[in-house]
């Protein structure tokens, strides 16, 4: 894979150890008046954590999974991928989140850009910026979202708390920042490298998609063949201060995959001061993320309504996010967009 590609991922959770601040220090913390599921469904979640091996790829791909221990289900199963330097346990209020809805969230933990890319080091930020631009990396983490679907299925049918439970024709991906890199990759997305060669890595089992603050390749000529193979419906999410220590794409240029993506439905929320971090669910240091609760009450509404449209067929999710609900939801904090084939 060329470097060119590298340079644009964002960082993910190492941007922690920069204090990156939100807009808008001060503002109240309460979230936003209910819209749509914004308190915890009516199934138990448990956790479950594994250890798989690839060994095509002879290659670890540890995973956390959150699932509803009541139900029969079957429960769609929805894939996520972590930013740069994260790990299995980020995320966690969205893991917990949707499995209380009835989905299974299985958070991947990719080896090679999570938290032993700067763990000790005493130069975080070069080593961050050495594992962005690996070409292992970028190819390794579409391909461990592959592989942990194969193991749902693995799981389904064998000897395990799931087994017979997953709806595995209705499976999903969603990350933030590396993850969504990963999350486009496997949506799709079409790579150019130097010389005009194009690298797909998608997976057709995947079917609706939610990249939250994606990245977008330095070769802006190329958006169209980039995304335009993109046929499944996605959710993309940013902020108006959506800028990173690492990489190339201003918080301005973060709507591109959106802008670039027309083969099917796309929704797309640009959260009014909203930074890099405030899909990451972590505690933050005194002073930042004075709205993180008030953005991450509208994600969890946003991403179930979603999940419950495209995975689920939910009519009446459908009208929440297309006819005003959202809209009314996110009031003054965001600024909702659409692009509906049916429409």
């Amino acid at each position: 894979m060329a470097k060119p590609m590298a340079r644009v991922l964002l960082l993910g959770s190492v941007v922690l150890l920069l204090g990156c601040r939100l807009a808008g220090r001060g503002w109240s913390q309460e979230p936003t008046a209910e819209g749509y599921k914004a308190g915890p469904g009516p199934y138990e979640v448990a956790v479950l954590l594994v250890n798989w091996h690839d060994d095509a790829r002879d290659r670890d791909v540890p995973a956390k999974l959150y699932y509803p221990t009541t139900g029969d289900g079957p429960f769609p199963v929805i894939i996520f991928s972590h930013g740069l330097g994260g790990t299995r346990e980020g995320y966690s209020y969205l893991g917990n989140h949707w499995a209380s809805h009835g989905y299974v969230s299985v958070h991947v933990q990719h080896k090679g850009s999570d938290d032993s890319v700067w763990r000790g080091s005493p130069d975080p930020m070069g080593a961050s910026r050495r594992a962005a631009a690996d070409p292992g990396n970028m190819v390794n983490r579409p391909r461990d979202i592959s592989f942990a679907i194969d193991r749902m299925e693995r799981m389904n049918g064998e000897e395990s708390p799931l087994q017979g439970r997953l709806d595995l024709e209705h499976v999903a991906v969603a990350g933030h920042s590396f993850g969504a890199y990963t999350t486009l990759a496997a949506a799709g997305e079409v790579f150019t490298l130097p010389g005009g060669r194009q690298v797909a890595l998608g997976d057709p089992r995947v079917k609706a998609a939610i990249p939250m603050s994606a990245p977008v390749p330095n070769k802006r000529g190329d958006l169209d063949a980039a995304f335009g193979k993109i046929v499944i419906p996605c959710f993309h999410m940013t902020g108006t201060k959506d800028d990173s220590p690492i990489g190339e794409t201003t918080a301005a240029e973060r709507r591109l995959p959106f802008d670039h993506s027309n083969a099917s439905d796309q929704f797309l929320i640009t959260f009014a001061g909203g930074d890099h971090m405030i899909f990451s669910g972590r505690p933050r240091a005194l002073g930042e993320g004075a709205r993180d609760a008030v953005f991450q009450n509208v994600i969890k509404q946003a991403t179930v309504a979603f999940w419950d449209c495209y995975l689920r067929g939910s009519a009446e999710a459908r009208t929440w996010l297309t006819d005003g609900g959202l809209k009314a939801t996110l009031g003054a904090d965001g600024v909702p967009e659409m692009k509906l084939l049916d429409r």
